[in-house]
Order: C-alpha cells, then sequence, then structure tokens
C-alpha cells in the first residue's frame, strides 16, 4: 500500500519511468543557475565553495554572547546568526514590567547601541556576514548594527548580512508582534527603501516558514504561506514605489530541514521553481537575480527530543543533508541538547563539526543537484508544487496573505496539521526513537546551561547609567521627528537612527511607534 509523504501527497512503493510521462527536462529544471532555478540558483553551487556554515547563537549579556561568537569563529564558523531574547523580541527594554524573568533566556538581551558595541565587540563588522533573527523591531537592531559598524570604521554599502524581519509569520506561528499588520508592513516597506541606498548589499527580510513548520505545517503549507507571506511584502514595497527589480533580489527565504530527506529536497526544489515563475511571469522582473529563490535552512528543532538526547546528532545531520542536497545557501544546524536548554558550548561545536564533515569528508560537494531526473524526486517535486500552489491559490482567493491572516486562515490549517502528528505519535503510527519506540530505562545526567538571573539586575543598572548620562532633550526631540513620520508618510529609519545615536533604547524607540500605530490585539479578527 502506498504512503502518503507530510504534506498528504502519494508516496509510491517503487517510482520508474512511467512516473515522469510528459515530463520535459528542459522546461522542469533548466540548468543549474538558469530559469527556474529547479537545480539550483547558483551554475557550480558547492562545487567551488560550500554553503555558508552559520550558528544561532546568543544568551545573557552582550558581553557573554560575544565570547562565544569569537569562539565559533575560531572554530571555523563562516557566518554569525543572532539569538535576541524575548523582550528584545517584543520592543522592550529590559527594565520593563513585562520583561521580569525573560531577561537574557532565550537570547541575548540588546537594550541600546552600548549593548551592540559589547556584542560585537573585536568582530570586524565589514568581514563577516551577520543574520539577526528580529521581526518587528528588525529595523532597530539593524541600525543599531550599521551605527556600530560606522563606528569600527565600517562602509555601509559593504555590510552583508540579513535581518528576519518577516513580521506576518509573527501573527500566523509565533506572536512577538507589535503592531498591527498595516503599519507593520509599512515598516518593512520603509526598511526596503532605506536599505536600496544606505545598505545595498543588505538582506532586508528572511520571510520564514521555519517558525511555521515548528508550529505543525506540513512541507507543501510551510512553502505555500511562506511564498503567499512573500508576495504581500512584493506588494507592499511596489505600494511605496519601489521597483521589483529593486526588492526581490534582496529578498531571502528561510525553511526547516527535517529528517523525510526525499520530500525535503523535493520542497526546495519545487519552491525555487514557483517563486521563479511567480516572480519573472506575474510581477515582469528583469534580472535574473529577482526570480532566484535564496534561502538559508535550520534543522528542526520540533524534531529533537529530551529523550536519548545524543540521538538528535544522527537527526540533525539527515536534516542537514536533506538541506545541502535541496540547494541551501547558509545552513544551521541544530545542538543535540536544544530540547533540554540553550545549547552547550560542546553541544554547539559539533553541530559545527557536522556540517563541516559533510562539507569536506563526504562527495555532496562534488556534483551539482544529484538528485536530478531521479524518478522519485522529481515526481515528488511536481506533487508538492501543486499542493503548493493549491493552497497559495486558497490564500489569493481570500484577499491575500494579510487577509487571510485576519480570518485565521493559515493557523487553522497549521493547527490541523500539528494536531494530525501529535496523534500519530501517541497512536505508535509514527516512530520516534528513542520517546515511543527503542526507549532506555535509564537516562544519563545532564547539566544544562543557565542563565545567571543577576542579569536581569544588571541590565536594568546599565540602563539607569544610560539614561542618566546620555543627553535626555536630544533622545526626547529625536524622538519626537521619528513620531511625526510614523504620522505621515516619511521614512521613519532616519529619524530612528537618529534616536538611536543619541542613546535612545530599544524599547522607548518601539514606544514611540506604539504610541502612534498601536498595537496588535488578535482577538479583534479570531
Amino acid at each position: 500500500m502506498a504512503r502518503s509523504t507530510e504534506s498528504g501527497t502519494p508516496f509510491e512503493p517503487v517510482y520508474g519511468p512511467e512516473a515522469l510521462a510528459g515530463f520535459d527536462p528542459a522546461a522542469a529544471l533548466g540548468e543549474p543557475g538558469r530559469f527556474p532555478y529547479t537545480r539550483g540558483i547558483y551554475a557550480s553551487m558547492y562545487t567551488t565553495r560550500p554553503w555558508t556554515m552559520r550558528q544561532y547563537a546568543g544568551f545573557g549579556t552582550a558581553r557573554e554572547s560575544n565570547a562565544r561568537y569569537l569562539e565559533l569563529i575560531s572554530h571555523g564558523t563562516t557566518g554569525l546568526s543572532v539569538a535576541f531574547d524575548l523582550p528584545t523580541q517584543m520592543g522592550m527594554d529590559s527594565d520593563a514590567p513585562l520583561a521580569a524573568g525573560e531577561v537574557g533566556k532565550v537570547g541575548v538581551a540588546i537594550d541600546s547601541i552600548e549593548d551592540m558595541r559589547l556584542l560585537f565587540a573585536d568582530i570586524p563588522l565589514a568581514e563577516v556576514s551577520t543574520s539577526m533573527t528580529i521581526n518587528a523591531p528588525a529595523a532597530v537592531l539593524l541600525l543599531l548594527y550599521q551605527l556600530v559598524a560606522e563606528e569600527q570604521g565600517a562602509d555601509p554599502t559593504a555590510l552583508t548580512g540579513t535581518i528576519q524581519n518577516d513580521v506576518l509569520k509573527e501573527y500566523i506561528a509565533r506572536g512577538t508582534y507589535i503592531y498591527p499588520p498595516a503599519p507593520s508592513l509599512r515598516l518593512v516597506s520603509d526598511t526596503f527603501a532605506y536599505c536600496a541606498t544606505e545598505l545595498p548589499r543588505w538582506n532586508t527580510i528572511s520571510i520564514s516558514g521555519y517558525h511555521m513548520a515548528e508550529a505543525g505545517a506540513t512541507p507543501a503549507q510551510e512553502v505555500a504561506f511562506t511564498l503567499t507571506d512573500g508576495i504581500a511584502y512584493l506588494d507592499a514595497a511596489l505600494a511605496a514605489g519601489l521597483t521589483v527589480d529593486q526588492v526581490a533580489p534582496r529578498l531571502s527565504f528561510f525553511f526547516v530541514a527535517r529528517t523525510t530527506l526525499l520530500e525535503e529536497v523535493a520542497k526546495f526544489r519545487a519552491a525555487r521553481r514557483i517563486w521563479a515563475r511567480l516572480v519573472r511571469d506575474t510581477y515582469g522582473a528583469q534580472d535574473p537575480k529577482s526570480a532566484m529563490l535564496r534561502f538559508h535552512t535550520q534543522t528542526a528543532g520540533v524534531q529533537l527530543t529530551a529523550q536519548q538526547p545524543e540521538v538528535n546528532l544522527v537527526r540533525v545531520t539527515v536534516q542537514a543533508l536533506a538541506a545541502i542536497l535541496g540547494g541551501t545557501q547558509s545552513l544551521h544546524t541544530n545542538s543535540y541538547d536544544e530540547a533540554l536548554a540553550l545549547p552547550s558550548a560542546k553541544a554547539a561545536r559539533l553541530a559545527l563539526r557536522t556540517q563541516q564533515v559533510l562539507a569536506y569528508e563526504t562527495d555532496v560537494t562534488a556534483t551539482v543537484d544529484p538528485f536530478a531526473g531521479s524518478f522519485v524526486v522529481e515526481s515528488l517535486t511536481d506533487d508538492l508544487e501543486a499542493e503548493i500552489v493549491r493552497l497559495m491559490d486558497a490564500v489569493a482567493e481570500l484577499g491575500g496573505a494579510v487577509t487571510a491572516i485576519e480570518e485565521g486562515f493559515q493557523k487553522s490549517e497549521i493547527e490541523r496539521s500539528a494536531y494530525e502528528v501529535t496523534r500519530s505519535i501517541d497512536a505508535g503510527d509514527r516512530v520516534i526513537v528513542g520517546l515511543n519506540r527503542f526507549a532506555s530505562a535509564t537516562e544519563e545526567p545532564y547539566e544544562p546551561l543557565r542563565v545567571d538571573p543577576a542579569i536581569e539586575a544588571e541590565q536594568s543598572a546599565r540602563l539607569v547609567r544610560l539614561r542618566a548620562e546620555r543627553d535626555g532633550e536630544a533622545v526626547a526631540r529625536a524622538l519626537a521627528r521619528l513620531q511625526a513620520a510614523a504620522r505621515g508618510s516619511d521614512n521613519v529609519l532616519w529619524p530612528m537612527k537618529e534616536a538611536l545615536a543619541a542613546r535612545a533604547t530599544v524599547g522607548e524607540v518601539c514606544d514611540a511607534l506604539r504610541e502612534v500605530w498601536g498595537v496588535y490585539h488578535p482577538t479583534e479578527f479570531f
């Protein structure tokens, strides 16, 4: 009996030539580095250099995180990826009442330019690529990064990196939103316009399916809802007066890699093909780079188990291999102990070594798209493409991503899929090694990395000193100019940068915008 893929499409026990009846390689595949980019966005892919190896890190204070970054760089990390704590993600200072108990817990606490200086001390920002996982306050953290880089003497036009800046998926899957959808999209498009002139090499958004997948989305849902969010951002940029060829080349995407290797490879190939056709044929892009779907991948945290955590090393290796064979541009491999706590230094190092073994000890980098022409992979790619397009059409029929979010469509679809996965695990139909099969009677003791609770008091004390030492009137004037821009149609990033340079805090800048734009209350829609 035939199985089904995670996306619900057929998965046959045997595939042969009949599976590709009518298959046109020239139209469906093309050459690597050429439209429709099914085989990868670059002609040589990893045969000349491997993917960028990023390790997502950040915890406690900026000084502690800086030490971890320097260690990762010394071990061969080629790109930094910053995790911010929950108050920072929500645009709150560490001494805000709602921040109590969360400071430095799931990432680094950044309250002002002083913290950003400490975070990147002794790291030449002109020479590294930095990804920052931040959404609603993404513009704020990007400007702090630019200010610190300029203090180092770096030319802003040479800075490279990515801000996640994908607020739409927050309404669907994560919940770290601040403002309502309309002003949130305006802030994103203002960031696009600002970076087009000030930071032209910066990737202004990483449109994220990863968090939807972690919430329970199938591979098809992950890609479909991510690409429809991409359409919404592209439309917002065009409405703001930008052109498709100004914006699309700087868009990047962020996907998960699961242990279902064959479907994941097919998923990445289908996503590239759909996006390429959409941007070229629907939006009329002329620049070939506009149609290239560039993406970062992270291995699936939701598939890690607290039971027998060392087995997660095997899971992560398979997931990483799926991302590589699927043509990712950069990759983060999760640490084996992340189901228990923040990664230990040893676990983070092993996660990086996993990538290095795949890059330098295997032959997966010897040829481009080794699965091309495979009966099973090409068939799965076609089936997934059809299911992804069906879901994208459903979002379009509702009026687009924002309207669908307001009606709860994506969220309800993902929750339904998550329920089915949980039910199948509980029933034993889906095998999780060490959890519902091959369990161990005893577990080895594990000492998790713990964040010092004194960090919250330390950050609060730093804020008291900052506010006492800075020019308070200059900060107030700069924040007033920011609010004036927010009330009108001027780009808010220039006055925002002025306020941050005057040592306004992240919370003060976000509060200034809250006063103008309000905050999002999901009960208004659901």
